[in-house]
């Protein structure tokens, strides 16, 4: 077990209320300090931190995210540093195998001396607690004096990559960019203000304006997604930096999410598709775009074939590229094996993606009304049906049998949903 001495956490807040006792309470078993820097906060953010026994330290805000979390380096005296944001945590099955694997980090020699950072998953969620994308991440690292943030904004460890280790063994889980937060928070404007202080200093610094176009997007008004548009059209054009690469793929999904269901620009987003799989081979994300435009014009089979090789890569822990929506939500993929299946008329491709899709999320009706015609259209009896759908819903549960009753009506199968509400009626009757 890792010398709890050697562990401390470090995090920079303001006006983190809602998220400051989780966001301390979750490390509390594998640190032995808790340092908070508060940036100004207006609220209940260091009284709740100080009441759970963390070191508070103030610190006046100078637009300078960096220089904020040096402070807190600083003022760290452990031998590893756990720096997560106050909107992030671990999992408490992942909090133990972070201890596991520093515990190895501490007994193998090499990695002893070389080792300074370790990147791992980052996972951000929707306002449902569903995975939206994965990145990677450096939040684990040596308490060593030459490893310091940089940047002011989107800020970064400057550490060596022959010094950084990487570990899917465990992640981060991030809700700073659900909608909520970004509503309650006004994080956007922030960071819009901030970037574009940072680009009048540094003109040319292509990363900072994708960072910038990434929250103008986010805006609804047209003078923003404009200028969000620019921004990303430069990021393919010009961006050419090694280092600056994996911001080149915001801009490719940008326009992509924006050209797939527009019949008028599939033509332009073929090209880009074959443009982005080119600079990233194997990405499931270009490949998901790819198979979606496939879909649409008629071509399943092509389209099948590229999203089952994808899905075995993706299940086998094989290559998937620079890819962070497809491995974070997989049915992403189920969903255009779906339709593949559909046009295919592959009725065992449709029983089995609609399944899985609907084990994910059982309340998509527009998934469980189909399923439930193809099977009757195929003769299904009733009982064998319900077999079928008690793999995913609970047959005791009547809110589960409504639903299924719902949509068993909405396709016209009127029997089939009259014999759920008898299952229903007895069970509520008991």
């Amino acid at each position: 077990m890792t010398d709890l001495h050697k562990v401390s956490q470090c995090m920079i807040v303001r006006n983190e209320e809602r998220n400051i006792k989780r966001a301390l309470e979750w490390a509390k078993a594998i640190v032995f300090e808790q340092i908070v820097v508060d940036t100004g906060s207006t609220d209940k953010t260091v009284e709740i931190a100080k009441q759970m026994s963390a070191t508070v330290h103030h610190f006046d805000w100078i637009d300078d995210f960096s220089a904020a979390k040096n402070i807190a380096i600083e003022r760290a005296s452990g031998e590893w540093i756990l720096f997560l944001d106050a909107d992030e945590y671990m999992t408490p099955e992942d909090t133990n195998k972070l201890v596991d694997y520093l515990d190895k980090m501490n007994i193998d020699l090499k990695a002893k001396k070389q080792c300074l950072a370790i990147n791992c998953k980052l996972v951000n969620v929707d306002d449902n607690g569903k995975a939206a994308s994965v990145y990677d991440a450096m939040r684990v690292f040596r308490n060593d004096p030459s490893v310091r943030y940089t940047g002011s904004i989107h800020e970064r460890l400057n550490v060596d990559p022959e010094n950084v280790y990487w570990s899917d063994e465990f992640s981060v889980v991030h809700t700073g960019y659900t909608e909520s937060s970004i509503k309650e928070t006004n994080k956007i404007e922030r960071n819009i203000e901030m970037l574009r202080k940072a680009i009048s200093k540094s003109e040319d610094n292509l990363a900072l304006k994708v960072y910038l176009a990434d929250s103008l997007k986010m805006k609804e008004d047209k003078e923003s997604q404009t200028e969000a548009e620019e921004y990303f059209t430069e990021a393919i054009e010009h961006g050419t930096d090694k280092i600056f690469y994996k911001l080149r793929v915001k801009a490719y999904i940008h326009f992509m999410n924006k050209y797939a269901n527009d019949p008028l620009k599939h033509t332009e987003c073929e090209k880009l598709c074959s443009r982005a799989l080119t600079e990233f081979p194997e990405s499931l994300d270009f490949e998901y775009f790819q198979a979606s435009l496939l879909n649409q014009s008629g071509n399943y089979q092509k389209a099948w074939d590229k999203l089952t090789a994808g899905e075995e890569r993706l299940k086998s822990g094989g290559n998937t590229g620079i890819s962070y929506h497809v491995t974070a939500d997989p049915v992403m993929l189920y969903s255009q094996l779906l339709l593949a299946a559909q046009g295919l008329k592959d009725l065992s491709g449709i029983i089995k993606y609609a399944k899985l899709i609907l084990v994910t999320d059982k309340t998509r009706q527009e998934i469980l009304s189909p399923l439930i015609a193809i099977m009757l259209g195929q003769d299904a009896s009733g009982e064998a049906l319900i077999d079928l759908l008690s793999e995913i819903y609970d047959m005791s549960d009547p809110n589960d049998l409504l639903s299924i009753a719902r949509a068993a009506k909405n396709c016209g199968a009127v029997e089939f949903a009259g014999l759920i509400m008898q299952i229903a009626g007895e069970i509520m009757g008991r």
